[in-house]
């Protein structure tokens, strides 16, 4: 497993779908997961410390996990399967320990809120490099070694936030 934060949100620029980007400590490894708009949303009110009103639903979740004095230990995004990640939250309460399946988005935005650690499998990441991204044939080039090479080569700094 490799820890790992979030960097970030920016858009695809072929399908214009949010996507999160997760790097490890070092800046080596980068983790880009395509998002939907009402979770890229989730996610960027806890980044910015934007409150609401009223709770929305990932800080339901979060009440009512501190509420039954539970506790999330951490978040993982343990599969990629069929260009779909997946995700577990492991979530302590008293001597359980709880794996629950989650999407990662959701399981960000709770780990965010939580101020638990983003955790994911190095076969995922590895997996996440031969990825069919969205709608290649609207890229300029034949040659798919560019998404690798972006993939690979992906900074912080080469994203904005939304």
């Amino acid at each position: 497993m490799v820890e790992m934060k979030v960097e970030g949100l920016t858009l695809d620029p072929l399908t214009n779908m949010p996507i999160i980007i997760l790097k490890d400590s070092t800046g080596s490894k980068a983790l880009p997961i395509w998002v939907g708009y009402f979770e890229a949303n989730a996610i960027a009110l806890e980044i910015e410390k934007i409150s609401t009103p009223r709770p929305m639903t990932h800080d339901l979740l979060k009440n009512l996990i501190q509420n039954m004095k539970a506790k999330v230990n951490h978040i993982l995004v343990n599969e990629l399967k069929d260009n779909t990640f997946y995700a577990i939250i492991s979530l302590v309460c008293g001597d359980l320990t709880l794996s629950i399946d989650s999407r990662p988005s959701d399981a960000i935005a709770l780990a965010l809120r939580t101020k638990a650690p983003i955790y994911v499998e190095e076969k995922v990441i590895e997996a996440a490099k031969s990825l069919d991204l969205p709608d290649p044939g609207k890229v300029k080039t034949d040659d798919d070694k560019q998404w690798k090479d972006w993939l690979d080569k992906i900074k912080p700094e080469d994203f904005g936030r939304l």
